[in-house]
């Protein structure tokens, strides 16, 4: 009987992995440590647990976030499908019932007669396997240690935070007010909550931001750089007085149906779950303690009662110098037989972590029937993922979602042509992406398509 391919993680990442394995004939052992070793993340033991926000970004045509889960869709991918059954309304983005989204990909895992789910916390890589490491931001201190012999690099660490959540039935509807950001919305209905600020109540919100106590940290902060794009709104408050209102709290494209006005600033409320039971506060990640953040997030207009289900809270994201050490196959280059996916190979963000998990399952099958894995053209997205990872500066390298800038850029004929009109560049960007990945999956290209 031939050998398992080992996946170690059940994260999206692993999930996605073990599944294009499997789907591929060969036998696959997912290994999760959770229930019996918990993180200080998760609360459940449910495969691909979304811990952060319930967002897989945008699904407007023609942005980058849109052409990577267009072409995760084309590949069949397992997690897409299940975010399609779990989604709930979230503007132009892609909002799941995270309940349900994890639940969804449990079952399918479960079903699969390829796939042997085990429930252990893996110290050493099996011998003699091909193995992939999905084991996530928060691998374990004993198994990071065994990435550090294997790949004999240290590791690599930075802070990231994840948002509050707040019970529905505690937001003052008579001061929220439900809007999408320029009318912007799933399905013609006003996917967001909004507490709006007036000048002065955002001053006094940005000066107890500021004075607020934070959690210890436990590694020196010159370490542990925050990830850029995913900063906790009290360093954002340091940044400048101005800095949340032209972030998180940004009012733009939004008015505040009892004033007729645009307000000064705005808090954002995302339904985290199909019945509408809890909302999450967009971009809120924080490190506060959580009396402090009780008492400040009560500040907001309309949650001056609020029960919070969750606090922000601050958790170690660990990842490899993958530029030193991986080819664009996601295979380490001292051991071929070994391949890395998800966040610990330094990408950032949901659908990010299930591309590379994608490919790494795909090549990892390619490689249990003796092939040699073939990297995914450099002209798709799921193929700039996997070159920025495996080709980017090793001496500054720093986890990155998916943008156009990772992308080829179209040459200098098309550039000219379409200078004026920057979605038409998005659009021949995507078209040109979507005919790749047909003519690497040997399939006829398909139009564009919209789910």
């Amino acid at each position: 009987m031939q050998e398992p391919i080992h996946i170690i993680g059940g994260g999206l990442a692993g999930s996605e992995a073990a599944w294009q394995v499997a789907r591929r004939g060969w036998r696959a052992v997912l290994h999760e440590m959770r229930p019996a070793r918990p993180t200080p993340a998760h609360r459940t033991d449910r495969l691909a647990e979304l811990v952060c926000s319930n967002s897989l970004k945008s699904e407007q045509e023609s942005t980058a976030p849109w052409l990577l889960k267009e072409e995760l869709r084309r590949l069949d991918s397992l997690l897409l499908a299940c975010a399609r059954t779990a989604r709930v309304p979230g503007g132009h983005a892609l909002t799941v019932d995270r309940d349900v989204f994890s639940g969804e990909v449990s079952n399918a895992i479960a079903r699969e007669p390829l796939i042997d789910l085990r429930r252990e916390e893996v110290t050493a890589l099996p011998a003699d396997a091909i193995v992939i490491i999905a084991t996530g931001p928060l691998t374990s201190d004993a198994l990071a240690e065994e990435i550090a012999r294997v790949t004999g690099a240290g590791r690599l660490y930075f802070y990231d935070s994840i948002s509050p959540i707040v019970d529905a039935d505690t937001v003052d509807r008579n001061i929220a007010f439900r809007a999408s950001r320029y009318g912007k919305s799933t399905d013609g209905t006003d996917d967001y909550l909004n507490c709006p600020f007036d000048r002065e109540p955002y001053e006094r919100f940005v000066d107890e931001l500021l004075k607020a106590q934070s959690v210890p940290a436990h590694i020196a902060e010159d370490r542990t750089p925050y990830f850029e794009a995913c900063l906790p709104i009290e360093e954002l408050a340091r940044r400048g007085r101005e800095t949340l209102r032209f972030g998180p709290m940004k009012p733009v494209g939004l008015t505040d149906p009892r004033t007729g006005r645009r307000p000064y600033a705005v808090v954002q409320l995302r339904q985290e779950n199909l019945r509408a039971e809890s909302y999450n506060l967009v971009g809120f990640q924080n490190h506060l303690k959580f009396g402090e953040q009780a008492r400040i997030l009560r500040m907001i207009p309309g949650l001056e009662n609020a029960e919070f289900l969750r606090f922000g809270q601050i958790h170690r994201n660990t990842y490899i110098n993958a530029p030193a050490l991986l080819t664009p196959t996601l295979q380490l280059r001292a051991r071929p037989e070994v391949l890395f996916a998800g966040q610990i190979s330094g990408v950032e963000g949901y659908v990010e972590s299930i591309a590379t998990g994608l490919a790494a399952g795909m090549h990892a099958a390619t490689l249990a029937a003796g092939g040699v894995p073939k990297a995914v053209s450099r002209e798709t997205a799921v193929g700039s993922l996997c070159h920025y990872i495996s080709g980017a500066g090793a001496a500054d390298y720093q986890p990155a979602n998916i943008t156009f800038d990772l992308l080829p850029q179209l040459d200098e004929e098309t550039r000219h042509k379409l200078r004026r009109d920057k979605h038409a560049r998005h659009a021949e960007i995507c078209r040109r992406a979507l005919a790749a990945l047909a003519e690497y999956a040997g399939e006829p290209a398909l139009p564009h398509h919209h789910v």
